[in-house]
């Protein structure tokens, strides 16, 4: 019965969010006014198969990660948020868990970004949300799952990536990420997703594997404020980026914006716009 309630209330928060509270473009056809299943399926960064059997109640034991990615996707309030936790037989993540959650006061920040390409990562650089803007920009996030989520793991893996770096820039981004990860680890010891994480980086990037054993790296080099990303279809692209650290939760806000006026702000527009028609389109 817990499970079917599970569901019953999933879907029922789904019907009742639109997609432009979601921030998604709307499609041309849309037989009802909540959100499609595929839709909150990439939001929350699993498949639609797996969201179709939480709705039937054919999945039972759904991850405290899972959750948390629903309850953000379905902008759910804090206690609508417990609620879904405990129909799912959860208890909701103490302070040894990476956060996750983000605040209504922080949505309606990034709400304002609608038009601008922005992702917020968590502490251990895995993906949270990415909205349509930052997609078209630097390709679709949606149908990312598990580790594919870790900006970290993807590039370390050599994970096709966009932004355009010499060598001693990846250099430095390495130890800023390791040196970020041995961070995470310290201040989050009840997380097994950290150590799952940093397990299967330091078995794949020997330059990562050595920074770790020495305990070398560095948090002193932020990431670039001056990228260049080369668009498939527009091609390059100067961008600055701003990280924004959200204090408490522990959360980093990535903004993508060009000069005004510039040539990059009128391939960036353009970028944009071929994108979100292309998601609109599916």
């Amino acid at each position: 019965m817990a499970t079917w309630d599970l569901g019953r209330a999933i879907r029922s928060w789904r019907d009742r969010l639109t997609p432009e509270q979601a921030g998604l473009p709307v499609g041309r056809r849309r037989r009802a006014p909540g959100l499609r299943r595929e839709e909150l399926a990439g939001l929350a960064g699993i498949s639609v198969d797996y969201l179709t059997r939480l709705e039937q109640g054919r999945a039972t034991t759904p991850s405290p990660q899972v959750v948390e990615a629903l309850a953000r996707s379905l902008r759910l309030a804090d206690a609508e948020r417990e609620v879904l936790f405990h129909l799912a037989g959860l208890t909701v993540p103490g302070p040894g868990i990476v956060p996750t959650r983000i605040s209504p006061s922080v949505q309606r920040l990034l709400d304002r970004f609608t038009h601008t390409p922005t992702v917020v990562f968590d502490a251990t650089w895995t993906l949270v949300t990415a909205n349509p803007a930052y997609n078209a920009l630097m390709g679709d996030t949606t149908r990312r799952s598990g580790l594919e989520r870790n900006a970290a793991w993807r590039y370390l893996h050599g994970l096709p990536n966009r932004v355009r770096m010499s060598a001693e820039e990846r250099d430095r981004l390495t130890e800023q990420l390791v040196a970020d990860l041995r961070a995470a680890a310290a201040h989050y010891p009840d997380d097994p997703r950290v150590a799952e994480l940093v397990q299967s980086i330091v078995e794949s990037s020997p330059r990562a594997a050595e920074l770790w054993r020495s305990g070398s790296g560095t948090t002193d080099h932020p990431p670039a404020r001056r990228k260049v990303i080369d668009h498939p279809q527009v091609g390059p692209i100067e961008l600055d980026c701003d990280t924004l650290i959200v204090a408490g939760d522990d959360l980093r806000i990535m903004i993508y914006t060009a000069e005004p006026g510039s040539e990059d702000e009128s391939r960036l527009e353009l970028a944009i716009t071929l994108g979100t028609q292309q998601f609109t389109a599916r």
